[in-house]
């Protein structure tokens, strides 16, 4: 048993010039996603993510961060 492996297929996700950016606020996180037109998420950052922790996660520099991550993440995926 300590010897098999699991294999997982990796999905493709479709990229295009089209999509929507879902910000999700809450009293202790911020989760941004950024999807294609048919709903698939292409890339994601949070403010745990980049490294705060506590009190400092809901800010709005810690958003803003964890925005630019997410657009740098699907910039460069195309």
């Amino acid at each position: 048993m300590a010897g098999s492996k699991k294999t997982v297929k990796k999905r493709k996700v479709i990229i295009d010039a089209n999509g929507f950016a879902f910000i999700k606020s809450t009293f202790n996180n911020v989760i941004i996603s950024i999807t294609n037109s048919q709903g698939q998420v292409i890339s994601w950052s949070s403010a745990g993510k980049m490294g705060f922790r506590g009190s400092k996660k809901n800010t709005p520099y810690a958003a803003q961060v964890a925005a630019q991550d997410c657009a740098k993440v699907a910039v460069d995926l195309g």
